[in-house]
């Protein structure tokens, strides 16, 4: 079932669900285990999938959903699938063929939306983190402006319904919105989002724009160590937000995903739990109240545990603005 159908409409029409199912896992999960808790989030009520091709996992992930679709349990109509452009590809010749790879990876005629993963090109070719001899990333010049537009020709193409963007910042969204002749703007900008790094900067300024804030790390963080910082305080500890969530005798996990679905962003849930998964759906049985929602509001404290440091360096990286 559609958790209460709750979906919110995009600039473009299309519909997003507000609770989506995070795919990424770190490289010693199996991937045979995407297929598993993939499938199993279907099961239980999911119905927006997010995934990307730097997870390299999009093939089981395909599978997953092209099966649930064989048993009856969805139709493709019902499943809303993002993928992502990686920095490899940001060139605007090589964006339809990063595509039609995802796509054939998936097995799927489709996908609902295609972002650019991060701002930063690194350089074309096989290798997903292109380094030179001293391990330095190996950066690639484009601009995403003319990304932009070959993201635009794969929507006109059907290839993908819905366009957007991930790990912008507030002046390349702008560049984006204000670029001539755009055709279409982005759908969404998703980001690192909880309560520790709220956005309210970067959401307010998608608002103005009817961009959706779509929020990555919302439970804090995995404890990945090529991406994470691994001294930073864990974020469902925080004891405001476990009181809240005994308070209404839920987990601070629900706490932080319920949060951000009272303020109007997408969020993502990202577990390989079946235990949390289930739980993680029953966002919708309960309401933060107005006191709640400014106790979150107040644990701000601007900590990215995600600072995709690899980019460092690069002009368009864009982590160094505000917001």
């Amino acid at each position: 079932m559609d958790p209460k159908g709750q979906r919110v409409k995009l600039n473009d029409g299309h519909f997003i669900p507000v609770l989506g199912f995070g795919t990424f896992a770190p490289p010693e999960v199996p991937k045979s285990e995407a297929l598993e808790v993939t499938k199993f989030a279907i099961e239980v009520g999911f119905r927006h999938i997010d995934s990307a091709h730097l997870y390299q996992n999009e093939e089981q992930v395909g599978q997953a959903i092209r099966s649930k679709i064989a048993d009856g349990t969805v139709k493709r109509e019902d499943v809303f699938y993002t993928s992502k452009l990686w920095s490899t590809s940001l060139r605007p010749e090589l964006v339809r063929p990063a595509l039609e790879k995802s796509l054939n990876n998936l097995q799927l005629d489709y996908v609902d939306l295609y972002i650019i993963h991060f701002p930063v090109a690194l350089k074309p070719g096989e290798a997903l983190l292109p380094t030179d001899e001293n391990g330095k990333p190996i950066f690639d010049s484009v601009d995403l402006c003319r990304t932009w537009e070959a993201l635009e020709k794969c929507k006109d193409a059907g290839l993908t319904k819905s366009i957007g963007v991930s790990n912008f910042n507030h002046k390349q969204l702008e560049k984006i919105l204000n670029k001539p002749g755009l055709k279409y703007k982005p759908v969404c900008n998703q980001v690192e989002c909880h309560p520790y790094l709220n956005q309210s900067k970067l959401l307010d300024f998608c608002k103005s724009h009817d961009i959706v804030l779509v929020a990555y790390g919302a439970l804090g963080s995995q404890r990945i160590k090529e991406w994470v910082n691994p001294n930073l305080p864990f974020l469902l500890e925080d004891p405001v937000l476990s009181a809240i969530a005994k308070k209404h005798k839920q987990t601070p996990a629900l706490v932080a995903l319920r949060y951000q679905i009272q303020r109007g962003v997408v969020v993502l849930a990202k577990s390989y739990n079946k235990k949390r998964i289930k739980e993680n759906i029953q966002v919708f049985d309960f309401e933060l109240t107005p006191e709640d929602m400014k106790a979150i509001d107040g644990l701000n404290r601007n900590i990215r545990y995600n600072e995709l440091l690899l980019g460092v360096g690069h002009p368009e990286y864009p982590f160094f603005e505000e917001y």
